[in-house]
């Protein structure tokens, strides 16, 4: 787990100590990208409209080669879940595993890892773009996520997809710690650059990178790419879940659109 920054600001401010120590580890700098400037400059992401006006929906993030890969990729926020259930299916190479996509849907359903992998797979090397000013490139491989929300039948109602996390964030809360969450609106979840990854670099996800399963929505920041994921929930709204801004660092004063 991690300490929950006090502040957006707090968290950028950091961003420009973690560049120098994240070159040394084999991540690329990026303040050559125009969103990270804006973002490490307190101005935030791109306008969602500009951005969708200027490339369109179905417009993909650039792709690389193998030789690009970075050597060493950082693995940020939680790294090792503390959760019981989450900690027993890891110990058992998550054969007991099931994802499970439930809300507004036509057809509740549950797929171990083993169906995940026998549906349609996509493999893209892409570069993860820090809100804190860093940037790897890695190789993923997973199941679109149209496929899946294809299977459980989309309901007309449904506007967002919530990820609901085995991971939780201990930011000093009396209660106890935080469950993690992130969302994405449908147009996202169809593109076709959405998936859930359950291979780096052509091996099984590592714990520290969401073993088993994680997001990758590669036009947007890296904040939004939620890990450890237990449930899928389709809604008409996210306003009763956590404090209701569609994440968990969106409720703590992150814009809910990251698109670069």
């Amino acid at each position: 787990m991690v300490d929950r920054p006090t502040t957006r600001r707090a968290l950028l401010a950091r961003g420009a100590t973690v560049l120098g120590a994240l070159a040394l580890a084999g991540c690329e700098n990026v303040t050559d990208n125009p969103l990270v400037k804006e973002v490490l400059g307190g101005v935030g992401g791109l306008n969602r409209k500009v951005q969708e006006a200027m490339l369109g929906p179905e417009q993909l993030a650039q792709e690389y080669e193998l030789s690009d890969v970075s050597t060493t990729f950082y693995a940020n926020g939680s790294t090792d879940p503390d959760d019981k259930h989450y900690q027993a299916m890891a110990a058992n190479g998550f054969k007991a595993y099931k994802l499970v996509v439930d809300g507004l849907v036509e057809r509740p359903i549950e797929l171990t890892m083993a169906e995940l992998r026998a549906m349609p797979s996509r493999t893209q090397i892409t570069r993860h773009d820090c809100v804190e000013g860093w940037s790897c490139i890695g190789q993923w491989t997973g199941t679109p996520l149209q496929a899946v929300l294809d299977r459980a039948g989309v309901k007309p109602t449904a506007q967002y997809v919530v990820f609901h996390c085995f991971d939780t964030m201990d930011d000093g809360d009396p209660s106890g710690p935080t469950p993690f969450y992130g969302s994405i609106d449908l147009l996202a979840a169809r593109h076709p650059q959405t998936i859930l990854a359950y291979d780096k670099g052509g091996k099984p996800l590592e714990v520290k990178y969401g073993a088993p399963l994680r997001l990758r929505v590669e036009r947007q920041l890296g904040y939004k790419m939620t890990k450890y994921i237990k449930r899928i929930q389709l809604m008409s709204d996210f306003k009763d879940v956590g404090e209701g801004k569609g994440g968990y660092w969106e409720d703590t004063g992150y814009q809910w659109y990251a698109g670069i």
